[in-house]
């Protein structure tokens, strides 16, 4: 067989899907028609008396697609119209999923930020895109305040947390942040809206805007697989694909009844498509986490509020399955976990589905897929070390990285991972030799990952082409991280890698270090040089001090070496 993985599908899973020729805001419609009063989102803080008291706040289908025409009508009358980037900087909160589909109403473009930015990696990413208008929580707004002229941005929304909460919680989330010393008040200017003010102001009437599924819907930044910033274009017709194709394979999935655990980041392309994008298409009810940390805090909320699917990385799994007081907690009504942007151990798993009852299954994808091509049958059989099999609708190779020609599948032969698909992305923002060299003419994106596959038809990615660090499921350049580093006057020569954790279940970013001189440099003060620069997750955890850097003959580190270190 051509597709050997093909006998590996659960019987009620199809190889081939018919997609619909729906935006993404219509998958916001038909939910709403269906299940008008089911709870589409509940955002989730803390609980109060013993959990009996939630503090937070919840809109149904109905009342969610309300706010959203209210707040696409007010977009669209401060001046946004179709093709216009519109920056996200916000945790997981009712304003994100409000603000996405508004956007997506009028045909804008989403450009995802990640809220832990320095403001000088904030900047690239607005320059690059060339957004007007940012909607950002408030807590943020110094960074923005910093580079903003810098930028093209003329348009500030700031939401606060306690927006769209009723009685008692926007008064005590309102009374608890502004005793926090890091409360930042924005105070009204010109050009600074608001978010609840806008939703409030204008009438839910936003006007008649044609958004094609094959127009832009996120800008999605990424190191790709040249391990360079740039944005990766994603249609509504990906995302919306992608949606569909998980659905088909999340088989004990039902609509308008499951649970998402929302806490990884919508901000991050595996949050926004398995869990708001695909939980909105089938009326799931988000339960919306802005913190997963403390994993106490998940817990928590998985045990009270009866969690069905929960999409994750691994350190979130490892986190639970290691909690000293795991036992207590009652986490069985979890059916289905998919997990991605790292390798998932074995036993993580196995620990995993005998404390929940449920099914966690490892799968591949990167952003450029929008975002998953691969995954372990749900009820099926799922292999040790596997990434799975292709999803529907989807074909995988795997390249003989010198003749370029494709190795027999099953062959165990390692050569790098091709991909084809209707989820494959649109090309890079204002790239289009990256894109060429990414994607070829016949629509195969070259991965970057060095991958093999068995008599199956299973998938096993060995190793990496790219030099990307996955930290908690988010990349890490390190190219950024050196060129941070080489800003310092002590540092002669820097490289980064990312040294894997078993323990957590991602990479530690180690940087090695040469110093001018072999002067010796305090470690504590190299990080908090780092922290002016990078966001946390981006900051090396350990360093590494050497005479010189291995190099080949022309001079390029040897990351690989770099990495072999203990």
């Amino acid at each position: 067989m051509d597709k050997p993985w093909l006998s590996s599908y659960e019987s009620v899973v199809p190889p081939t899907l018919t997609f619909s020729n729906h935006n993404l805001f219509e998958l916001l419609v038909d939910s709403a028609k269906s299940f008008p009063k089911n709870t589409a989102a509940r955002l989730i803080l803390s609980y109060l008396a013993g959990g009996r008291v939630t503090i937070g706040g919840s809109l149904t289908y109905s009342e969610l697609l309300n706010h959203v025409e209210h707040f696409a009508n007010a977009l669209y009358q401060l001046g946004v119209r179709k093709g216009d980037r519109i920056a996200l900087m916000l945790p997981n909160t009712l304003h994100y999923v409000i603000a996405f589909f508004a956007a997506m109403r009028i045909g804008a473009i989403i450009v995802n930020n990640n809220p832990t930015y320095t403001a000088r990696e904030l900047k690239h990413q607005l320059v690059d895109s060339g957004a007007e208008t940012i909607i950002i929580l408030n807590l943020f707004y110094p960074r923005l305040r910093e580079i903003q002229a810098d930028t093209s941005v003329k348009r500030v929304i700031v939401a606060y947390m306690y927006d769209l909460l009723g009685f008692p919680s926007k008064q005590l989330v309102k009374a608890k942040q502004q005793r926090d010393p890091s409360w930042v008040h924005v105070q009204p200017e010109h050009d600074i809206f608001f978010f609840q003010r806008l939703i409030e102001k204008y009438p839910s009437v936003a006007p008649a805007v044609h958004v094609s599924p094959d127009d832009v819907a996120v800008l999605q930044y990424t190191g790709g697989t040249t391990g360079t910033p740039k944005a990766a274009m994603l249609t509504h017709r990906n995302l919306n694909v992608n949606a569909s194709q998980i659905n088909a394979w999340f088989t004990t999935a039902d609509q308008g009844v499951e649970k998402f655990m929302c806490a990884i980041p919508f901000f991050h392309v595996y949050g926004l498509v398995v869990a708001l994008v695909y939980g909105i298409s089938i009326a799931a009810e988000l339960q919306i986490v802005p913190n997963p940390r403390p994993i106490d805090n998940v817990m928590n909320i998985m045990q009270k509020e009866r969690s069905t699917v929960y999409p994750g990385v691994p350190a979130m799994y490892i986190g639970i399955v290691n909690h000293p007081k795991v036992e207590t907690y009652d986490l069985r009504s979890i059916k289905a976990c998919l997990s991605g942007s790292a390798a998932m151990p074995v036993e993580i798993q196995t620990r995993f589905n005998d404390l929940t009852g449920g099914r966690l299954i490892e799968g591949f994808g990167m952003t450029e897929l929008s975002p998953v091509s691969h995954a372990n049958p749900l009820m099926g059989v799922s292999k040790k070390g596997s990434v799975g099999i292709p999803l529907p609708n989807t074909d995988a190779k795997i390249v003989d990285l010198e003749t370029g020609e494709a190795i027999p599948i099953g062959s165990e032969a390692t050569g790098e991972l091709w991909v084809t698909g209707p989820q494959v992305m649109k090309g890079y923002w204002n790239k289009p030799e990256e894109t060429a060299q990414t994607i070829t003419p016949d629509g195969w994106l070259r991965t970057g990952d060095i991958a093999r596959t068995d008599s199956d038809g299973y998938f096993y990615i060995v190793d990496r082409l790219k030099d990307m660090i996955i930290v908690s499921g988010l990349k890490v350049l390190p190219r950024d991280v050196e060129e941070v580093l080489y800003m310092h006057p002590q540092i002669r020569e820097a490289a980064v890698v990312g040294i894997p954790n078993a323990a957590r279940g991602d990479d530690t970013v180690t940087a090695f270090i040469v110093s001018h001189d072999g002067a010796p440099i305090d470690i504590e003060s190299l990080k908090v040089f780092c922290k002016q620069y990078l966001a946390d997750f981006k900051v090396p955890r350990r360093f590494e001090f050497r005479n010189e850097l291995p190099k080949t003959a022309v001079g390029k580190v040897l990351r690989r070496a770099l990495a072999e270190t203990k």
